[in-house]
């Protein structure tokens, strides 16, 4: 299996322009951007280096990392409608 970014602006190409505008306008949004995107690159590069890690402790990095990017894409939904 490959390795592959996800960052959000990558994974939301058509959001790209509310995302830089909800980073800077709304504090929750922020918060949730950016822990999203340090958790995406502590698995990029534990992938990348094949640290040793658990398959279990990976998978849950895994998991927490798409409920975020479940949270930031409703924030963009709903933020996108009333736009």
């Amino acid at each position: 299996m490959g390795i592959s970014s996800h960052e959000l602006h990558k994974e939301f190409p058509q959001y790209s322009d509310l995302i830089d505008e909800l980073k800077s306008n709304d504090p929750r949004f922020d918060e949730k951007f950016r822990e999203y995107a340090e958790l995406d690159q502590e698995i990029e590069g534990l992938e990348k280096r094949d640290s040793p890690i658990s398959d279990d402790k990976l998978h849950r990095m895994k998991q927490k990392r798409a409920q975020l990017k479940d949270n930031l894409y409703q924030a963009l939904v709903s933020n996108g409608k009333s736009s």
